[in-house]
């Protein structure tokens, strides 16, 4: 397969790359990504000279940039990671979120269909809103976005939606919940944590700390991802999910232990606009029809994490 990564220089783009082309040697990838302050061509440093991968600079919303792509590599298919995806961000500047998230997808899609090639897009639980102490978000949850990252990302996916009701673009969808591993940017929670304890500054979490999350360890994203884009059925969306929810208090205070510091390390902070309570994740479906299972536990999947940041440091 020739295959087109667009923000293969960020966290899960890179990790997928890798996973790739260590597991097809005969498929081929072209990324394109532009390298905004997230994406960090050192992530792909090792395979930068393979044959196999070629890296281009430039932005999803270039029409003639992505089109003249296209018909130079022929690709079979679309995997689509290239987004603006910080929740903070999002509040102070809202603008570069529509602009990457909905436009950038639009031009994408635009080009697919032209080209008559496979899309998968990658999006988030996030889009679904918030749940309380109960419940989880499954691929018939109706979307809920609460902030511009989301509602950006909603957006998007009802794009992907509509390219393939309207125009019959073979198109998958995969929501997932937070990822952790190797290559995230610090400005995330747990590279974050692991920075600061290791530079001996302090945990931020926000409010009491009692939001929270679902986390799924990268590789494992990368396979559910692979089973999707070689036996998934198109027009169909898959919720991924980690199995593990923890609160952001309690996930700092196993930072802090781990990496054996005190308790004090942790400093309550002033909560965010619109901080979600809860996100969860029901994975049965592909699970049922893929065969997926987190394989990484995340007690495993976080020595791993915070190996990979000490060996950054």
């Amino acid at each position: 397969m020739n295959l087109l990564i667009t923000g293969g220089a960020g966290f899960i783009g890179s990790n997928f790359i890798h996973y790739i082309l260590e597991k097809y040697p005969d498929y081929q990838i072209v990324n394109l990504d532009l390298l905004t302050y997230a994406g960090n061509l050192a992530n792909l440093k090792s395979i930068e000279k393979d044959p196999r991968y070629a890296f281009v600079r430039g932005d999803i919303g270039d029409y003639k940039l992505v089109s003249d792509l296209f018909k130079k590599n022929h690709f079979d298919l679309v995997v689509h990671f290239a987004a603006e995806s910080h929740v903070d961000r999002s509040i102070t500047g809202p603008e570069i979120f529509l602009t990457t998230n909905i436009l950038g997808t639009a031009n994408l899609l635009k080009i697919a269909l032209e080209n008559k090639t496979r899309f998968h897009h990658i999006s988030t639980d996030e889009v679904f809103g918030a749940l309380g102490p109960q419940g989880v978000f499954d691929e018939n949850s109706p979307y809920r976005p609460r902030s511009p990252y989301a509602a950006s990302k909603a957006a998007s996916d009802h794009l992907v939606r509509a390219y393939f009701h309207t125009y019959g673009l073979p198109v998958t969808i995969s929501n997932c919940s937070n990822n952790y591993g190797p290559y995230q940017h610090p400005e995330k929670f747990i590279p974050q944590a692991v920075k600061n304890l290791l530079q001996g500054k302090k945990i931020p979490v926000y409010g009491d700390g009692s939001n929270v999350r679902d986390w799924l360890y990268v590789e494992d994203h990368c396979r559910a991802i692979d089973l999707i884009i070689h036996r998934g059925r198109i027009g169909e969306t898959y919720c991924l999910g980690g199995g593990t929810e923890i609160s952001n208090l309690e996930l700092a205070k196993l930072l802090v232990s781990k990496l054996g510091k005190s308790q004090d390390s942790i400093e309550l902070v002033t909560d965010r606009p619109g901080h979600d309570f809860r996100y969860a994740i029901d994975s049965s479906k592909i699970k049922k029809e893929l065969g997926w299972q987190p394989a990484t536990s995340f007690a495993d999947g976080l020595e791993k994490t915070i190996a990979w940041y000490k060996n950054q440091s």
